[in-house]
């Protein structure tokens, strides 16, 4: 594996970590297609925990088999797979090397009221199926942010000391968020910030809408062009650290294939990372999949 500058550029904004967990950053991305061009397309199937089998995997029966979502990823030339424990425990002799993996240590489940997660896998898994990274969802403004900060902080300490990078999926929700507000930009770029300041190599977040929520907020936002959602996408890069860690945007809830393309255009124009995209590719038949997934990857190589 041939190191790229970009790549090395990247690493080097990673200024306290050993070489191990450098080397699991560059094995990502250095991986796939778009590989060591600084992008990412990650494909998540963490969904059954959150959302049940049926509403994850009956559009396409063929995503309740773990094996087809790490083919999918392999067969795409994607940058990692992500997914909980059994899961990639279910593949992980079979797909062993094919295909950095992000192992998603907690989860929730669509019968729970509270806004919280529970841890469901440890380092020493991650270690076991030798995953690049863990992955942890931490919800801002929920009562209970805190908890989950305190679990990510130990989590991630402990991957870090080993050599595994930490993923942060960031989404706010609860307190005194609006359901509007959970998408608002300046909720957004505070909820990727604090998965920067949290420690994350990666940040996982959803696209901003141009909502402004938060009233002290709103000064600081006067004056600014937020019209675009590429515009909207820089402002979060620039939160984490002015573009000194890696932001990937979700793909959300299943959606047109020209939706799809013109949100990968806005975070390749606004200086996003890339995609981590699950449901609007493992919901449709393999070969769409693999076309929507192409066109996607296409796109962040500047030929769409």
């Amino acid at each position: 594996m041939k190191m790229t500058k970009t790549v090395r550029k990247i690493l080097a904004n990673y200024e306290s970590d050993n070489p191990g967990t450098k080397a699991n950053i560059a094995r990502m991305l250095m991986a796939g297609r778009l590989g060591g061009t600084g992008k990412m397309v990650i494909l998540p199937v963490d969904q059954g925990f959150e959302h049940g089998p049926a509403r994850s995997f009956a559009p396409n029966p063929a995503g309740y088999d773990p094996h087809y979502h790490f083919q999918l990823a392999i067969d795409a030339g994607l940058n990692a797979f992500a997914a909980p424990l059994g899961m990639l425990e279910a593949g992980a002799d079979t797909f062993a090397g094919q295909i950095p993996t992000i192992l998603k240590a907690n989860s929730s489940n669509s019968w729970a009221d509270a806004k919280d997660q529970a841890v469901t896998a440890s380092v020493d898994d991650a270690l076991r199926l030798g995953c690049s990274a863990i992955g942890f969802t931490i919800y801002p403004g929920s009562e209970y942010f805190f908890e989950l900060l305190e679990e990510i902080r130990e989590l991630s300490a402990e991957a870090k000391s080993v050599g595994i990078a930490t993923v942060i999926w960031s989404y706010p929700r609860g307190g005194a968020l609006s359901k509007e507000g959970e998408l608002a930009l300046d909720v957004g770029a505070y909820a990727a910030h604090m998965a920067a300041l949290a420690g994350a190599h990666i940040i996982k977040v959803k696209l901003p809408s141009d909502h402004i929520e938060q009233k002290d907020a709103k000064k600081a936002y006067e004056g600014g062009d937020w019209s675009t959602q590429a515009k909207r996408v820089a402002h979060v890069v620039q939160s984490c650290f002015n573009g000194r860690r890696l932001v990937v945007f979700s793909g959300g809830a299943t959606k047109g294939a020209d939706a799809v393309y013109e949100d990968a255009r806005a975070i390749r124009d606004g200086g996003g990372n890339g995609s981590i995209i699950g449901r609007n590719s493992f919901q449709r038949p393999r070969e769409e999949a693999l076309a929507l997934l192409d066109r996607i990857v296409r796109i962040y190589l500047n030929k769409e």
